[in-house]
């Protein structure tokens, strides 16, 4: 149910369009899609009462959400012309009737400027799937304003980056720790990216090591290695990606050069020549950046 502060128009499609009387242009645009009454209108007003968010537009399905993105809202078409995306950012629901949130999902990714993807969901099993998707968080219901908002910074964040000229899509800010669904004889597991010390390639997958374990994951080191660059991790081989922050030592030999990981039973990676000096520079950054302090 909305509060007084916002009112909710339906379109001959039957859609609807939740317009903030705060009439915050510079807003984020975003997209709600669940096929539950309840679930979406607690979303919109999630949505809509967070001072991040301009316009909240819903749909019932799936379907219905591809249709109003190729609409002719005037606004939408303008995104369109500025090559922005048609929306900032789509929350949906995993389980809908027709189109699922993971086909949707793949659907949205095709885009030419896909827009951000937020589940919001009672099922925790599809945790991995969403993260191999390009999801950029996965909220359990019943979601909180709290965890909304802290999406809609990382998606706010991402956009201001994007007009910058940086990368359109940046993993969640280095405060925000990602969490990376992995699965675990039949369980989904979390695993904070704090905790993960060093990534291991392994074809098309990498594992995760921590100090306790590792875990493997459906998705290419080089993801992982754009996703994480502002949490502090680097390339330091064509099969490594090590945490910064736990580099305890560099070591020179005459096969070349190699580091020692803290954080656990004390690790040695080899390092490429071609990795060599930006890992030389990042480690002379580390100090006043915070980093390698353990």
């Amino acid at each position: 149910m909305l509060d007084q502060g916002h009112q909710c128009a339906v379109g001959a499609a039957g859609y609807g369009v939740a317009l903030s009387t705060r009439e915050n242009q510079a807003g984020l645009v975003v997209l709600a899609v669940d096929d539950e009454m309840a679930g979406l209108d607690e979303m919109k007003y999630l949505l809509g009462s967070n001072s991040r968010v301009g316009r909240v537009l819903t749909a019932f399905d799936a379907a219905e959400a591809l249709r109003l993105l190729r609409s002719d809202d005037p606004d939408l078409i303008s995104r369109r012309d500025d090559d922005q995306s048609i929306v900032d950012a789509v929350f949906a629901d995993v389980s809908m009737p027709g189109l699922s949130g993971m086909e949707l999902a793949r659907v949205l990714t095709a885009f030419r400027n896909p827009p951000a993807l937020v589940f919001i969901t009672g099922h925790e099993e599809n945790a991995l799937e969403a993260f191999e998707v390009g999801a950029l968080d996965y909220i359990m219901k019943p979601a909180n304003a709290e965890r909304i908002d802290r999406a809609l910074r990382t998606i706010e964040k991402n956009k201001a980056q994007s007009a910058k000229g940086t990368r359109a899509l940046e993993a969640p800010a280095a405060d925000d720790d990602e969490v990376i669904p992995v699965e675990l004889a039949g369980t989904t597991r979390m695993i904070p990216r704090k905790d993960v010390r060093w990534v291991e390639a392994q074809g098309d997958y990498a594992r995760l090591h921590t100090a306790e374990d590792s875990h493997l994951v459906r998705i290419p080191l080089a993801q992982l290695e754009e996703r994480w660059a502002e949490a502090g991790f680097l390339r330091i081989h064509r099969s490594f990606l090590v945490s910064l922050p736990l580099v305890t030592e560099l070591r020179m030999s005459s096969s070349g050069y190699s580091v020692v990981l803290g954080g656990g039973p004390a690790k040695e990676l080899p390092v490429s020549r071609r990795h060599t000096r930006e890992l030389k520079d990042r480690l002379v950054r580390a100090p006043r950046q915070g980093w390698g302090q353990q």
